[in-house]
């Protein structure tokens, strides 16, 4: 066993078998799906040997090396492409299977580009979720139809998932029902003189200025009215950095506009979500998939109403779970108590069945590696089933209708020397410039049409 799947073992309690080494490709756009690319595909490999490579692909998000080592999943090799440099990647390598870690749009494009490769041996293709699926059901799952394996991380959202493909008349077979792969750690015990409350932020939720300051005034009361319990703003990524989705409003930066400073007994944190659980006795958040990571450990866990229970906040998802409240409810000493029911159905799995949540997945996939030539991947979306849509967002990758590269956009040689390191420099510029103008000039121009 290598020290890499040695690790995920101890750690995340992954199951193993005994077979040849699996090679696999994952291709992830930002940390976040980089972090559930990699362990899905230690999950549901079947074998103890997995030869990884990492594809990050090239745009807003692409995650910083900084970024990378706080997810602290490592690959044997790791490489950052436009979608046809996987594309070629994909011609050129011999891979099993790949894990395709993207946004819905990214899905579907690299879905028809590999069918336009006509591969006499193409590997199985798997994709799926990052989190609690709470907006866009129909649009993100037909955008994933097409794949081998469409990984669902819960009973819930199996059901759901068939419903749309079959709502349309698409086939389902490939929804498989699997779990988050980074739920993990030690179960919720308590500890003589330490009580620490973690309020884990998300990038785009709530989206206002005015909402993230009043949720970060709040906790930041709460320390106060606590002085002797510990209050942590577990943030996502440092100013500067992107991850899956966009942060123009940063809580460290409101954090230092905000009235009479902050509290001793207030800390802003970074890290690995699971080293803070670690240490956590009250998970506070508006949506974010932390509170399913802390429902694993049973972690005493409360999803805000304070913003109301909203679609646009993602907190309806937890309609039923038990764990609404407030925070006049959480500052009075309320802990709310998750419904067995609603845990089930949700894939927590905090009744110890996690260890076979992958096993559907895992034979799924050696099931299809067994098949001497998979046909090309046949998504719903083609020129024929979505003519007004599925052009512009294959163009978006650089791909014309039928899954080839644009004219112009085939990948060239890969450039060494100088030349890629002024090309890399040039790259980071650009991102900089970007990330400015989202976090910096983007809100101003929307303060001032607001006038």
């Amino acid at each position: 066993m290598g020290r890499e799947t040695k690790w995920l073992s101890n750690v995340l309690d992954v199951p193993t078998s005994t077979s040849e080494a699996v090679r696999v490709a994952v291709l992830a756009d930002s940390d976040t799906r980089w972090k559930w690319g990699a362990l899905t595909a230690r999950r549901i490999a079947p074998s103890t040997s997995v030869a990884l490579s990492g594809f990050l692909l090239r745009g807003r998000a692409t995650p910083t090396a900084r970024q990378l080592a706080e997810v602290g999943v490592r690959a044997d090799d790791l490489r950052e492409v436009t979608g046809n440099e996987f594309l070629r990647a994909m011609k050129d390598e011999t891979y099993d299977v790949v894990v395709l870690a993207l946004v819905g749009g990214g899905v579907q494009a690299m879905l028809h580009g590999l069918a336009a490769l006509g591969l006499e041996r193409r590997p199985v293709v798997v994709t799926g979720y990052v989190g609690v699926v709470y907006e866009k059901l129909s649009d993100g799952l037909l955008l994933r139809h097409g794949a081998d394996v469409v990984l669902a991380n819960s009973r819930h959202d199996a059901e759901r998932f068939r419903a749309v493909y079959e709502g349309v008349g698409a086939d389902a077979c490939a929804v498989t029902e699997a779990a988050l792969p980074f739920l993990g750690g030690a179960p919720y015990q308590a500890e003589d003189g330490r009580d620490t409350v973690v309020f884990a932020v998300q990038p785009s939720v709530p989206e206002s200025r005015a909402d993230r300051t009043y949720l970060l005034r709040r906790l930041v009361e709460h320390a106060r009215r606590h002085p002797d319990r510990e209050v942590l703003l577990k943030l996502r990524s440092k100013p500067g950095e992107h991850t899956t989705h966009l942060e123009e409003l940063p809580y460290q930066k409101l954090a230092d506009r905000l009235p009479g400073g902050l509290p001793p007994n207030f800390r802003l944190v970074y890290g690995h979500m699971g080293e803070v659980l670690d240490r956590t006795d009250l998970l506070v958040t508006v949506s974010s998939t932390a509170a399913l990571e802390a429902l694993h450990r049973r972690i005493p866990t409360a999803v805000l109403t304070d913003l109301g229970v909203r679609e646009a906040l993602g907190n309806h998802h937890f309609l039923g779970s038990g764990l609404l409240a407030s925070w006049d409810q959480l500052d009075g000493g309320h802990r709310p108590t998750p419904d067995a029911g609603w845990l089930s159905r949700q894939g927590v799995a905090a009744d110890g069945s996690y260890d076979s949540a992958f096993d559907e997945a895992r034979k799924r996939v050696a099931e299809l590696l067994l098949v001497p030539a998979l046909p090309a991947p046949a998504p719903y979306y083609t020129p024929t089933t979505a003519p007004g849509y599925l052009p512009a967002l294959l163009a978006r990758h650089h791909l014309a209708p039928d899954g080839t590269p644009l004219a112009g956009a085939a990948p060239k040689a890969e450039v060494t020397g100088v030349r890629r390191v002024v090309r890399d420099a040039v790259r980071e510029v650009a991102r900089g410039a970007y990330r400015h103008g989202v976090q910096r000039v983007a809100p101003v121009i929307r303060r001032m049409g607001e006038l």
